[in-house]
């Protein structure tokens, strides 16, 4: 026998509590870093050579890699992407 749910949803709580857009920006941005990490990997890529290849700090790529760091820009996002063979893709909904 199945059992209806009861009350809301985690994402109703989150927003009650005021916590939804916080919570939904960092598992982004942690999606987001793993991603990057992931094609770094696949394309052999160390943290100096990216950076270098990204024409920036190793300080800006260790934010983009930090999945609890939200400080990147959409800049180092999109330079990231483009060493790596990718593309960012943004969407409103």
């Amino acid at each position: 026998m199945k059992k209806k749910n009861i009350g809301s949803s985690f994402d109703s709580w989150l927003r009650d509590e005021g916590l939804y857009e916080k919570v939904s920006a960092a598992a982004i941005k942690r999606v987001v870093a793993r991603q990057v990490a992931a094609a770094m990997q696949q394309k052999g890529l160390t943290k100096v050579e990216m950076a270098r290849r990204m024409h920036t700090s190793r300080a800006a790529l260790d934010r983009l890699l930090d999945p609890e760091n939200g400080a990147v820009t959409l800049g180092t996002l999109q330079k990231a992407a483009a060493v790596v063979g990718r593309q960012v893709r943004l969407e409103l909904v």
